[in-house]
């Protein structure tokens, strides 16, 4: 391989002027009619025994030329790319702009490369800390879960339905005189006041007996999602046939026993109140590191190929249809359910991955400017559990996985840590009320 010229023709962009000679052309296009031989077949020839010569004059001179520049074009350009030091971002863009078999082949492929990012600024930022103020409230919260949990489920024969009570009712729909699809429903339990069902039938519900047939009279919504429905009155003729209720139990030492690890009421509140606290925190700190990245996102102003950020977006997608085939779907039946297409979504997704892409950029340029060492011990620890998930060892691990991207990841969580620990906090206390 000859390297011919290396021009920047683009901020991003390099083009690559590369020479074969013929000697390793010829030998090229000998492997690709090695390669091609068992099925060339012409006629008065066996199958697999035409010879070059003859397969050349009945297909043309270039019969093999294409294979066996395709064959050498990888290695040709990875040789010149790593020699200049190039990070590519893309698959090279290549054209063959001479070929003869005197003077080999000449190509031209045009790379795209990795941005460097110019970023400062980064130590010091300022972002806000509000912490959640736990109150006695958020504690009877979730004292509330362990009563419902706890409830006892009490049927109802001796007065009407009132608002809370779960009925079991049997209706049916009309349009005047017509009933309509999809309005008839039989031993459909229904909690008065969830809003399962459109404004006004629940609370007409209220205050009918067990047995008792009656008309419910509604009007449906102008936004409702059946538009053939939608600002139309309707009468459903509805019947309760059960009521219920949750008791819920007294919170006790008693109940706390029976249904927690504490022994008192006291105890458990508290508990509760740390957990609640520990969780304040930690989402202040989440939402505290959000901000920074934020702002470090909007220090970025250098130009950023655009095909990071479409290979960004197809990370989304793939992830993304992934985890609609674990709940048994594809992505052309979600379009349907939605009512979108693939440039639709991708363009959803877009806002996303360009931060995404400008955040990791910066992030990597900090841990090249802080020249962040990954000690031996830190690449181990951060391998343990992946290899005792998967019963090997450390050492196994690192020969799968991809280690440069593994180090890098490294790097960039110590920027991360770098721009949070140089922050200047604002801490407030943001009441529950």
């Amino acid at each position: 391989m000859s390297l011919k010229s290396s021009t920047k023709t683009d901020v991003n962009t390099t083009e690559l002027v590369i020479s074969i000679d013929a000697e390793k052309f010829e030998n090229a296009v000998e492997r690709e009619y090695q390669r091609q031989k068992k099925n060339i077949q012409i006629k008065g020839f066996r199958k697999g025994h035409v010879s070059r010569k003859m397969a050349e004059k009945t297909f043309g001179e270039g019969a093999f030329y294409e294979g066996a520049i395709n064959s050498l074009i990888g290695t040709e350009i990875d040789s010149a790319v790593t020699g200049l030091q190039l990070s590519l971002v893309d698959r090279p863009s290549v054209e063959v702009t001479s070929i003869d078999k005197e003077n080999g082949v000449e190509l031209k492929a045009v790379c795209i490369t990795k941005p460097d990012i110019e970023i400062s600024g980064y130590k010091g930022m300022t972002a806000s800390k509000t912490v959640k103020e736990i109150t006695d409230a958020d504690i009877d919260k979730q004292i509330e879960m362990i009563r419902k949990k706890n409830a006892r489920i009490v049927s109802v024969d001796d007065r009407p339905a009132q608002m809370g009570d779960e009925v079991t009712i049997d209706f049916e729909g009309f349009f005047g005189d017509e009933a309509f699809e999809g309005g008839k429903g039989e031993d459909h339990p229904l909690v008065l006041g969830s809003g399962q069902f459109i404004p006004g039938f629940e609370d007409q519900i209220a205050g009918h007996s067990i047995g008792e047939d009656f008309d419910v009279n509604v009007t449906f919504p102008e936004d409702y999602q059946m538009e053939e429905y939608a600002g139309k009155d309707a009468v459903f003729k509805t019947k309760i046939k059960a009521i219920s209720y949750e008791e819920l139990p007294e919170i006790n030492d008693d109940l706390v026993k029976d249904a927690t690890e504490f022994d008192t009421v006291d105890e458990y509140r508290a508990d509760i109140r740390t957990k609640l606290e520990d969780a304040a925190k930690s989402q202040a700190d989440s939402e505290f590191e959000s901000e920074l990245m934020n702002t470090l996102i909007e220090k970025v102003d250098s130009p950023i190929p655009e095909c990071m950020f479409e290979q960004r977006i197809d990370m989304i997608v793939r992830t993304f249809e992934q985890q609609l085939s674990q709940q048994g779907m594809d992505i052309k039946l979600y379009f349907q359910y939605t009512g979108m297409n693939m440039d639709d979504f991708r363009e959803s997704y877009r806002e996303r991955a360009v931060n995404e892409v400008k955040l990791r950029l910066a992030l990597e340029k900090i841990a090249e400017i802080e020249n962040f060492e990954i000690s031996e011990e830190e690449i181990n620890d951060g391998l343990k559990d992946i290899a005792v998930a998967n019963g090997v060892d450390v050492e196994t691990i690192k020969r799968f996985i991809p280690f440069e991207d593994y180090l890098m990841d490294l790097r960039v969580q110590k920027a991360v840590e770098l721009i949070k620990e140089t922050a200047v906090e604002g801490t407030t206390e943001e009441s529950a009320e």
